[in-house]
C-alpha cells in the first residue's frame, strides 16, 4: 500500500473545485494511456459538490464519458430515486449532464429491485468480478480513482468503527445497524478499496480534524477505518484547512495551494 500524502486547500469550496480539476486531469491521462478509465464515487456534501464542480467547468469535455466506468463505494439501501441515495445526488450533480454510457454506470440496487441487502451486495460483488481483468489479480477491478468521504468518526464508505464489515474479506457487504441513518447500507470493504490504484480521501470541516489526524497515524483500521483507506500506487488526503487543523508536520507532506 502507498503512503498517504496530504494536500490542503483554503476552504470547502476551493477544495471541491480543486478535486474536480484533479479528477478531470487523472481521467484524461488514463484514457489517453489505455483507452478507458474507472472511477468510484462517494456521496456527502463535498463529494457531491465536487461532481457539481466537474459539471460546471468546460474542461469536463476533455473526458470521454462514454469510455468511463462509474462505480460507488457505498450506497444507502433505499429505493431508486430516493433523495438520500448517493446515486441520486451523483446523477443530479453530474451524470445527467454528461454523455455517460448507461451500461457503464454500476449502481448498487435498493429494496425496489426485489433484493435483500445481502442479495444486493452479492450482486454488486458479482458485477465487480465480471469487470476484473487478469492483470487485476483479484475479484475487483484496479480502479483508477476511488473517491472517499470521511466522517468525524473516521468512517469511510459505510465502514463504521468497530463494526463487523471491517473484518470482512469479501469485496462488498451489507451493513446493518449503521450508527447514522439509514441503518441499512451496501458498502465496499477495505480489501476492495485497497485494490484501487489511487485512493483519494476528501474531507472538509474542523469536525473532521481529529479523525484526519488518526487516519494519518498508525491507528488500527477497526477503530479508525480511514486508516485502511490506501491505494496501491497513490493515496491522497485532500482537505480544507479546517480538516487539516490537527495534523502534526510529521504525519504527512502538506502542500497548501
Amino acid at each position: 500500500m502507498s503512503v498517504a500524502n496530504v494536500v490542503v486547500h483554503r476552504d470547502a469550496d476551493v477544495l471541491a473545485k480543486a478535486v474536480a480539476a484533479r479528477i478531470i486531469t487523472r481521467l484524461v491521462d488514463v484514457q489517453s494511456a489505455k483507452g478507458s478509465a474507472s472511477i468510484v464515487l462517494t456521496g456527502g456534501t463535498v463529494g457531491t459538490a465536487t461532481l457539481a464542480a466537474i459539471a460546471a467547468t468546460p474542461a469536463r469535455d476533455a473526458v470521454d464519458w462514454r469510455r468511463l466506468d462509474i462505480w460507488w463505494g457505498d450506497e444507502r439501501f433505499l429505493p431508486e430515486g430516493d433523495e438520500e441515495r448517493n446515486e441520486t445526488g451523483a446523477r443530479r450533480a453530474l451524470l445527467d449532464r454528461v454523455d455517460v454510457d448507461p451500461d457503464r454506470v454500476h449502481v448498487m440496487r435498493g429494496p425496489d429491485s426485489g433484493m435483500t441487502a445481502e442479495e444486493s451486495a452479492d450482486s454488486y460483488a458479482a458485477e465487480l468480478r465480471r469487470a476484473a481483468r487478469p492483470e487485476d489479480h483479484g475479484p475487483v477491478p484496479s480502479f483508477d480513482v476511488m473517491l472517499l468521504g470521511m466522517g468525524p468518526d473516521s468512517h469511510v464508505a459505510s465502514l463504521f468503527p468497530g463494526m463487523p464489515a471491517l473484518y470482512d474479506t469479501r469485496s462488498v457487504v451489507a451493513v446493518h445497524g449503521a450508527p447514522k441513518p439509514p441503518p441499512t447500507r451496501i458498502s465496499l470493504t477495505l480489501p476492495a478499496i485497497q485494490a484501487s490504484r489511487e485512493v483519494w480521501v476528501v474531507a472538509a470541516g474542523d469536525e473532521k480534524s481529529g479523525a484526519v489526524r488518526l487516519a494519518l497515524s498508525d491507528s488500527g483500521h477497526v477503530q479508525v477505518p480511514a486508516s485502511g483507506a490506501r491505494g496501491r500506487a497513490r493515496t491522497l488526503f485532500l482537505l480544507d484547512r479546517a480538516a487539516a487543523g490537527k495534523i502534526p508536520p510529521e504525519l504527512g507532506r502538506i502542500s497548501s495551494p
